[in-house]
């Protein structure tokens, strides 16, 4: 499932996760060689990404960033979380409050799992709190799970 794209940046998104896991999720030289395909992603199963988009409150954007960077992209991995990428809006009504990323999971299974171990982690709340000795930070967050297609590059 895709959400229905409501501004350019996340075509954008879009477009730099697949140019940059590529590399590192392409089918061996080999592989290609011989004339070996995929199977195509099952529709129920396997590996998921969750796009998320976090608005922050004015002035709060650095706060974020800061706590993503020294905290939150290092407990994600901790709870088997990947990241994929981490992007900011550069023009539009959105640029300066917005941070976008994409994380991958297992399974929607591991997803549930991992989103409510690292929300009960008591350094992310630790993390969480001293971000926040200076006021509020997220306004709001929307989150989109997909799927891969079976002709996606990234899988």
């Amino acid at each position: 499932m895709f959400v229905k794209v409501c501004s350019p940046v996340l075509s954008l998104v879009v477009a730099l996760v697949l140019a940059t896991v590529l590399a590192a999720t392409a089918q061996p030289a080999a592989a290609q060689a011989t004339g070996a395909t995929t199977k195509p992603a099952d529709a129920t199963t396997g590996r998921v990404f969750e796009m998320r988009k976090y608005y922050t409150l004015p002035g709060r954007l650095e706060a974020l960033n800061a706590r993503f960077r020294n905290h939150t992209t290092k407990l994600f991995e901790k709870h088997g979380m990947q990241n994929i990428g981490y992007w900011m809006p550069t023009e539009g009504p959105e640029a300066g409050r917005v941070l976008v990323y994409i994380l991958a999971h297992p399974s929607l299974e591991a997803k549930a799992a991992a989103w409510k171990a690292f929300g009960s982690d008591p350094e992310w709340k630790k993390a969480r709190d001293a971000s926040e000795a200076d006021g509020k930070i997220v306004e709001k967050i929307e989150s989109t799970t997909l799927r891969a297609t079976d002709y996606s590059a990234i899988k």
